[in-house]
């Protein structure tokens, strides 16, 4: 009797399959899992490999951060290794921090071919509502060991304060 509720159940995982993948794929998937069944028909390879990478539109990566709190301070801090100073632009508007650089791979012109490119070159960019209100006049951004460290002094809120009704 276990058997059979077993079978039930699968046979209620392969019809929410079907209807999640549609009638079709469903079937096609369930054709694939048969043994010794030969696919008769025949595809059709691309002539040439399709590039889907389009430089022009290249979209400029999304640098990661940590942003956390100490009493006095909110720290933004990135990894920025390889990023000259003179490559970093960061600026602050309306309790929003942006940071933008661009990332050089040095002088590619001898390379002929790329076995594996894993690293990302080129220019990022990162905007972050900072979580709590600062003062912008009072900002400290050191880049060190390829660390950029961002520090806000914050701004004092007050406790909570009885208002007199009148």
């Amino acid at each position: 009797m276990a058997r059979k509720q077993q079978d039930d159940d699968l046979l209620m995982e392969d019809e929410l399959t079907a209807a999640f993948l549609g009638e079709d794929d469903f079937n096609d998937d369930a054709a694939k899992d048969q043994p010794h069944q030969e696919n008769t028909q025949v595809q059709e390879q691309p002539e040439e490999p399709v590039d889907e990478w389009d430089e022009e539109e290249a979209v400029p990566g999304q640098l990661a951060v940590d942003v956390y709190e100490t009493k006095e301070k909110l720290v933004v801090k990135a990894r920025t290794a390889g990023v000259n100073k003179s490559d970093l632009d960061v600026s602050i508007a309306d309790n929003t921090l942006s940071i933008r650089g661009t990332l050089s791979a040095g002088n590619e012109d001898d390379v002929v071919n790329y076995f594996v490119q894993e690293c990302y070159w080129g220019e990022f960019s990162r905007s972050i509502a900072l979580p709590i209100a600062v003062k912008e006049d009072e900002i400290e951004a050191v880049l060190k060991d390829g660390v950029l460290t961002i520090s806000f002094t914050k701004v004092k809120q007050d406790t909570v304060k009885k208002i007199q009704i009148s």
